[in-house]
């Protein structure tokens, strides 16, 4: 079941992240967040008319997506950055893209024109679930974060929702 983020999911969105925080670079984040961190990140990304998802199985959740907006600028407000989140539990199982259908065609009813999906490189598994999604690599950016003491890529890939 995929639903609009509420209040008290925010404990369970911060155990699933705090995952990839600690033990992989797909975050840039290098300290764990807190339950109300993602509260106060859910009511700001809801608070701009933006979606925030959540994954439940057997009322957990175990999967999350939501977008940002892309830049401040006024000319972006067209654009935004999506970023999903599973539980170690159930990757590989398709959420992922589900959870992406889900917050593209929010997005898309809402109007917005581009995604933009950043993926710290290597990481096959994402890249092939943005291109599954229909995303085209468009950038690549070459030892731009610092972490666990080396430097990693970071590409990014992107979807117009309208042609």
């Amino acid at each position: 079941m995929i639903r609009d983020a509420a209040k008290g999911d925010s404990e369970a969105i911060a155990h699933i992240y705090n995952h990839y925080i600690e033990n992989t670079a797909i975050s840039f984040e290098e300290k764990p967040v807190t339950g109300s961190d993602i509260q106060g990140r859910i009511e700001a990304v809801q608070g701009v008319g933006l979606p925030w998802l959540v994954a439940g199985e057997d009322d957990a959740v175990v999967g999350y997506a939501y977008a940002t907006k892309w830049k401040e600028r006024s000319a972006y407000r067209f654009s935004v950055e999506a970023s999903v989140y599973l539980s170690n539990q159930v990757r590989g199982r398709g959420l992922g893209a589900k959870l992406y259908e889900a917050i593209f065609a929010k997005l898309k009813e809402s109007g917005i024109h581009a995604v933009i999906g950043g993926i710290t490189l290597p990481n096959p598994a994402s890249v092939a679930l943005h291109e599954k999604m229909g995303m085209k690599k468009v950038a690549h950016f070459e030892r731009v974060g610092f972490k666990f003491d080396q430097w990693h890529d970071v590409g990014y890939w992107q979807l117009n929702l309208y042609a």
